[in-house]
């Protein structure tokens, strides 16, 4: 499992797109551009990364002026793993523990093999943080922490 720079901006870009818009509750729609100049992406990597959310059902889009990306859900329904996952893949730091891409390994007794056990360990808490993680709770941490910068 690693962090690629596509899974970064993805996440980042997920996140201010579940900021409330200025004038209201509700999520906002921004235009690639805009997204790419607030987060220092490149617009052409940003428009590959949001298409492949918009196809896995997490993003919208709405053409001409005044459109832009704009979340699918309610921010509280998309988890960091299911971004993570749609831009990077398993969570699994090896394939003989991931529930999604299994793959055996090279151990001679995979159910009793001490990195696999580890590993397995490795897996499920960070699916664990990722998956009970969502937008609106990011949204909410970063609030707290900009009211409270000591924190």
């Amino acid at each position: 499992m690693r962090l690629s720079k596509r899974g970064e901006y993805g996440l980042r870009a997920m996140i201010a797109l579940a900021e409330p818009a200025p004038k209201g509750d509700a999520p906002q729609m921004m235009q690639i551009k805009e997204i790419a100049l607030r987060e220092g992406i490149s617009a052409k990597f940003l428009e590959q990364i949001l298409l492949a959310l918009k196809n896995a059902g997490l993003l919208h889009s709405k053409m001409g002026v005044g459109g832009g990306y704009y979340l699918a859900k309610p921010s509280s329904e998309i988890t960091l793993g299911q971004i993570f996952r749609v831009l990077d893949g398993p969570v699994a730091p090896v394939k003989c523990v991931s529930q999604m891409s299994y793959e055996p390994c090279g151990c001679p007794d995979e159910a009793t093999c001490g990195l696999r056990l580890v590993m397995g360990d490795v897996r499920n808490a960070i699916a664990n943080i990722l998956d009970h993680t969502s937008l609106a709770d990011v949204i909410k941490r970063q609030n707290s922490v900009r009211k409270n910068p000591g924190m």
